[in-house]
């Protein structure tokens, strides 16, 4: 598979209207917009976007405390899934993260995203936990993952 050409950017307010239509096709229920400005003026935060030709394709967000991170959200619109955006979103957190001194990332994916797992898992995600009824919309258990982090330097 060629890997797209796109360019990871912070999000910014003027972002969150595209950001918003695909996360109304890819969660449910879909963060609302006053949810995306509480996250986006939060010091702890970090947000990012996939561009490619001025379009906003995908988006992925990171909370970090002390030495944990935290993959809030991460999405890319339906037409550019399986082009390997969500590798290159996912790997630009994992490399801000230790930028950032990070030493281990979670995250929450539904139990049936095998895609997702695969793909987290490939990155070095391992399964810690089981969080029952966490979704809904259908209700459907979380798998809890994690990464230990190596410096890059």
């Amino acid at each position: 598979m060629k890997t797209v050409e796109v360019r990871i950017r912070p999000l910014k307010l003027k972002d969150l209207d595209e950001v918003l239509l695909i996360e109304e096709c890819s969660f449910r229920p879909p963060w609302s917009k006053a949810t995306f400005l509480t996250e986006l003026q939060k010091e702890n935060r970090y947000y990012v976007v996939a561009e490619k030709e001025g379009k906003i394709i995908g988006y992925a967000g990171l909370y970090y405390l002390l030495r944990e991170g935290h993959i809030t959200t991460m999405a890319v619109a339906p037409e550019w899934r399986g082009k390997g955006i969500g590798k290159i979103l996912l790997s630009h957190l994992i490399n801000e993260s230790k930028r950032r001194g990070l030493k281990e990332l979670f995250l929450e994916v539904r139990e049936s995203n095998w895609v997702a797992r695969e793909m987290y898992q490939k990155f070095g995600f391992k399964m810690l936990a089981r969080r029952k009824r966490y979704y809904v919309q259908p209700i459907e258990d979380a798998i809890i993952m994690s990464l230990k982090l190596r410096s890059n330097s």
